[in-house]
């Protein structure tokens, strides 16, 4: 189980790392909109490593048998090592690559509310965003959310994966 866990979870967590990272680095003028599509079909194709790591083990490893916990588990820990790769590079790439990335996302979300709202709306919005990023815009704080956003995504994926793969002689 642990070199199933290690082999394709490496596999995500190096997709990750390039895929992700490729996006955070190349989709610099695209609207955040795009990006955040971009982020989360990199994070499925990363996470696409879930379901082979637990069809591997339970044709490769354990006969053609697998029960739904021992699924979930692989799948779990696969889904962790994926997020260490992306929070891995989305800490690379706002501390790094674009350590200016708080500042540009917070411009640019203000330029875009300043279309949407008006008055009293947009300086209550405006404010709101400034101080969420103040409180929570640090490389490190948003790296972990990554990985939870990740893990999440994973979690859900390892179920679906485990329900269709479990087999039990």
């Amino acid at each position: 189980m642990k070199s199933t866990i290690l082999k394709f979870g490496g596999y995500g967590l190096l997709t990750g790392l390039v895929v992700f990272g490729l996006a955070l680095t190349f989709g610099d003028e695209l609207s955040y909109t795009t990006q955040e599509i971009i982020g989360y079909g990199a994070m499925i194709v990363s996470l696409s490593f879930v379901f082979f790591g637990i069809k591997h083990y339970r044709d490769n490893v354990n006969n053609g048998q697998l029960r739904f916990g021992k699924g979930l588990v692989i799948g779990l820990l696969i889904s962790c090592l994926v997020g260490l790769g992306i929070g891995f590079m989305d800490y690379l790439y706002t501390t790094v690559i674009n350590p200016d990335f708080a500042d540009e996302y917070l411009e640019r979300t203000l330029k875009l509310y300043e279309s949407q709202f008006s008055g009293e709306e947009l300086k209550a919005k405006s404010e709101e965003l400034t101080q969420q990023m103040k409180d929570y815009g640090g490389s490190g704080f948003m790296a972990f959310l990554m990985f939870i956003t990740v893990a999440l995504i994973g979690t859900v994926i390892s179920i679906i994966s485990s329900l269709i793969l479990q087999r039990k002689h």
